[in-house]
């Protein structure tokens, strides 16, 4: 669980301020407490991930004064002014200048206390979003194949390793994980680099077109073969051939397939004379191939010829940690794209990244981003609130909205605590104040664990 939020409290008064650091401190926070705001200053970085909190009149540099310097320093950085009931107008100015709040003395504790929460989560956000955003213009700037997880990392280090081995290759992964992308990088970082990075998916292509398409002709081949045509297979000599959904390839295909493999060698349709190639053939396949259930009609021997080294992908549900940062690298691209200012990700939309199922893994999310850096995205794809025809009130469907999102997190976690916690963003006393308000019983998503969490009921 992340460490707990943090408050630079600043007052002369020292009864007052100490009253205040253990209002602060009962509810949860980190205090840090000075008796002048030049002290607190001294202390304070634009890195600071927590909030300040100050009287207004004070000797020295006043409250206002300090406020300056923060807004100078960090103008995301939320204040709150504490202010006598003479300071109010001046308070009043200060929040049109970018102050987060005042709060008038005399005042109830909850009242600071609630203050202080909103103004931590207002920052808590900022700071992931800028946490994010660096990462991406890392992730970006460097590797293409995104992703800091193990398996991520694991990929990374065995592209590197044999890129530069020309052995054939098949990459296994469902729709949209990034197939193209790790034989892109194959190719980009192996001394084939220089030749032709040709992609062909096999089924896209009728089972009349593919052979031409692979293999080229020569005039009068077939009707319609007026000219001479390189195929992809030749055009690709001397750098890499990426065939897509190799499983769709037609079983005829196959046997000619099979025998450029063995011999580096094609016939072009309408000619018997052969033709050396030089290529490094990278196939993907978004089913098991060395499943003979799932191969069906595709070719054992071909199979067993390609598969020199196979490559998984693992899709985007079991990688769940590289969500934020692959959504911030596309919607900070997709922002670009279309001129818009990057948007703040939500702690609504961070509770959608990390409960949805991204059935379309990498891709879904990218057109996902895509939509958002376009505003279209409008509910996130969480349960809507109950529309008003149904009686509800305003305070009832926002108790059904956060629900729905305790709900969502739990279940995409198996019930761990640690990480739900995480994803949300809040204090542990709180979210199990929040399950009990609403009736959540946590062992029934500890129940939903598989074979991989078997101890999740003991994450409390």
């Amino acid at each position: 669980m992340s460490a707990a939020p943090s408050v630079f409290l600043i007052d002369d008064d020292r009864d007052l301020r100490k009253a205040m650091q253990q209002t602060l401190e009962l509810a949860g926070f980190t205090v840090s407490s000075f008796a002048s705001a030049t002290e607190a200053l001294a202390e304070l970085s634009a890195d600071f991930a927590g909030i300040v909190i100050s009287d207004i009149r004070m000797p020295g540099m006043d409250g206002l004064a300090l406020f300056g310097k923060v807004l100078a320093l960090d103008p995301d950085l939320p204040m709150i002014l504490v202010t006598g009931h003479g300071d109010i107008p001046m308070a009043v100015q200060a929040i049109q200048d970018g102050a987060y709040d005042f709060i008038a003395k005399p005042f109830a504790a909850d009242r600071l206390v609630q203050s202080a929460r909103r103004a931590e989560e207002k920052r808590r956000l900022v700071m992931e979003n800028r946490s994010l955003r660096r990462a991406a213009e890392a992730a970006s700037e460097g590797l293409p194949l995104i992703g800091q997880t193990p398996a991520m990392e694991r990929l990374r280090q065995t592209l590197k390793h044999i890129a530069d081995t020309d052995v054939d290759v098949l990459v296994a992964g469902e729709t949209g994980s990034g197939k193209e992308v790790v034989a892109t990088l194959l190719h980009q970082w192996s001394r084939r680099r220089t030749g032709n990075f040709v992609a062909l998916n096999c089924g896209a292509l009728p089972e009349t077109v593919i052979e031409s398409e692979l293999f080229g002709h020569e005039p009068g081949a077939f009707t319609g073969a007026v000219k001479k045509r390189i195929g992809r297979i030749e055009h690709a000599s001397g750098g890499t051939l990426f065939l897509d959904e190799i499983e769709a390839m037609p079983p005829a295909t196959q046997v000619k397939m099979l025998r450029v493999l063995e011999a580096r060698e094609i016939t072009p349709l309408g000619t018997n004379l052969t033709r050396p190639v030089d290529i490094r053939v990278v196939a993907a396949a978004k089913v098991d191939l060395g499943d003979p259930a799932a191969r069906g009609d595709f070719r054992e021997d071909l199979y067993y010829r390609l598969n020199v080294v196979t490559l998984s992908i693992p899709p985007l549900r079991e990688r769940r940690d590289d969500i934020p940062l692959l959504f911030s690298h596309f919607l900070a691209r997709a922002s670009e794209r279309f001129g818009r200012e990057v948007p703040a990700i939500s702690a609504a939309m961070r509770a959608y990244l990390a409960t949805h199922s991204w059935p379309g893994n990498v891709r879904e999310l990218s057109h996902f981003a895509e939509r958002v850096a376009l505003g279209v995205e409008g509910n996130l794809g969480v349960p809507a609130a109950a529309p008003a025809s149904s009686g509800a009130t305003l305070p009832e469907r926002l108790e059904r909205y956060e629900a729905d999102i305790l709900k969502q997190a739990l279940t995409a976690h198996c019930g761990d605590v640690k990480e739900t916690l995480q994803v949300l963003g809040i204090p542990r006393k709180t979210f199990y104040d929040k399950l009990q308000r609403h009736g959540i019983n946590r062992a029934d998503y500890v129940e939903r664990a598989g074979p991989g969490r078997p101890n999740a009921i003991s994450k409390t």
